[in-house]
């Protein structure tokens, strides 16, 4: 955080303000793709499950796990900038029991839509009952 706190001192109002002009200009985007689309469909993460500890800060640059982080959950930042709804489901299981997700992603203010979807979803591939190897 203290990393953080300090790229973010580096910035002017100026800056600043274009910056989230630049997040203004992205949730328009994704607004006018909801005018078509019920539903936008990624995976949740760029590669299968890590092990724990893959994100833990050892030293050095302080930047370097907040990069490993942006290759591991690339396609959830469109969600968490917009303010998009959005739900995991755990679609896809690796050879090795782990589950893979699919990231559903709905039109401003409308999670009944995703909730439906979710219904459906776990009717046709029930993922209640199912638990990696190890759990907690």
């Amino acid at each position: 955080m203290w990393a953080l706190t300090g790229r973010g001192r580096q910035f002017s109002a100026p800056e600043y303000l274009a910056m989230v002009q630049e997040i203004q200009l992205l949730s328009r985007d994704v607004a006018r793709f909801f005018a078509d689309h019920d539903v936008w469909l990624t995976p949740t993460l760029g590669e299968p499950p890590v092990p724990l500890g893959t994100f833990r800060y050892e030293g050095g640059d302080p930047f370097a796990v907040r990069r490993r982080m942006a290759a591991f959950t690339p396609f959830t930042y469109v969600a968490n900038v917009t303010g998009q709804p959005a739900m995991s489901v755990p679609t896809f299981w690796t050879a090795g029991g782990l589950p893979l997700g699919t990231q559903w992603l709905g039109r401003f203010g409308d999670e009944a839509t995703l909730f439906r979807l979710a219904a459906q979803l776990e009717a046709a591939r029930p993922w209640a009952n199912r638990r990696p190897p190890i759990s907690a």
